[in-house]
Parts: C-alpha cells; sequence; structure tokens
C-alpha cells in the first residue's frame, strides 16, 4: 500500500508540473487509430493509464469504457466524462476477471512500467479469447533520440520512462498475440522517413486463440 501511495503521488505531481493533471494529449496523431482499433459498439473496454480520459473519452459513444490509474485528481475528470474509473497500479494484478475485456488500450504507458513482460501478461489474463490490445510507446530510437544520444544527452528527458522501444523490441515484447500491426505517427518530418523520424509508435495485436 506504502509503494502504491508513493507511486500516486509521483504521477500526480508529474501530471500537474507537465501534463495539467492528465488533460493534454501527447502525440494526438495517435487517437484515430486507436478509437479504431477499439471499434463497437458493444465492446468493453479498458484503458490502462486513462489519467483524466482525455483520449478514453473517444471510445464512449456505444461501448463500456473503464479506466485505471493511480492518479485520483485525473481519475475525477474521468468519471465526469463518463468513463468507469478504477483506482489502482498497473502493475499489479488488474482487479478483473480472466476475459472481462474485449480491447485493453495502453497509451503512453509501457514505457513507464519495471516489468512491462507482466503487464502484458495481465492483459492477455483479461482479454477475452481473440481480443485486441492496442497502444502507443514513444519511438525512442528515432533519430532526433540519436542525435542526443551522439553528443551525449539523454535521448529522452521525462524521468518516469523505465524503457524505450524500437519497432523491434515492441514486437518481442508482445508475447502471446499476432504479429502487431505497427503506425508512426506524429512529428514535423515524419513523412519523409517514418521509422526515423516519428515521434510514436502506435500498435494493434490481437490475441492468438
Amino acid at each position: 500500500m506504502a509503494e502504491l501511495e508513493r507511486i500516486r503521488r509521483r504521477y500526480e505531481a508529474h501530471h500537474r508540473d507537465r501534463r495539467e493533471a492528465g488533460e493534454f494529449v501527447f502525440v494526438p496523431e495517435r487517437v484515430p487509430l486507436l478509437v479504431a482499433a477499439v471499434g463497437g459498439p458493444g465492446r468493453r473496454v479498458l484503458d490502462l493509464g486513462c489519467r483524466s480520459g482525455a483520449v478514453a473519452q473517444h471510445y464512449l459513444p456505444g461501448n463500456e469504457v473503464v479506466g485505471l490509474d493511480v492518479d485520483y485528481t485525473a481519475l475525477r475528470q474521468a468519471t465526469k466524462r463518463g468513463i468507469q474509473a478504477v483506482y489502482g497500479n498497473v502493475e499489479e494484478r488488474l482487479p478483473f476477471d480472466d476475459g472481462s475485456f474485449d480491447v485493453v488500450v495502453a497509451g503512453e504507458m509501457l514505457e513507464h512500467v519495471r516489468a512491462p513482460e507482466e503487464v502484458v501478461a495481465e492483459v492477455r489474463r483479461v482479454l477475452q479469447p481473440a481480443g485486441t490490445f492496442a497502444g502507443s510507446v514513444p519511438n525512442a530510437f528515432r533519430f532526433q533520440s540519436r542525435l542526443l544520444f551522439l553528443a551525449g544527452r539523454p535521448p529522452e528527458d521525462d524521468p518516469t520512462h523505465l524503457h524505450m522501444y524500437s519497432p523491434t523490441a515492441l514486437k518481442a515484447l508482445l508475447v502471446g498475440f499476432g504479429p502487431p500491426e505497427l503506425s508512426f505517427v506524429g512529428g514535423r518530418f515524419r513523412g519523409l522517413h517514418p521509422r526515423l523520424l516519428a515521434r510514436d509508435l502506435v500498435f494493434v495485436a490481437r490475441l492468438r486463440t
């Protein structure tokens, strides 16, 4: 319980100081891709690390959306948006039965957790057969990050990022899912070379049956 409280305080401060209590939507170009992955109507959707529901609200039409986060402040806003807010830590066993959801979304979340393999295992558990796992991670190996590294500077400036993902690393993480569909989004010069210049990787993967 003490560990959960420590994480809650850290992320409430992080959202307040850097992202306005979760209201800021990083790389908005990923939103329509995630909405398409959720589909519907009639889907039961779990959004892990939902914050204020700024993205999850787009999944609501015709669907039941549950959001889990450690940030009390952000969850209050998610509830106002019609999301079923659940307080909890994504790095612990998720408080849901096996096969509870048609879709699980993890937008900008997997880079923050200490053991992403365990989080993915929990996603598999709570998904229905052939369910969908969709989400996004920063494209940490993009050209700009490589230049920073060569200059002797950290490739990322977010202290809550514990992992960096390339397309290959992301595919390796999604054990138990079919080959993911990857999209490269964000970044002013992305069109020149999406793999090297995009800010984000968006993934959509279906659970193997």
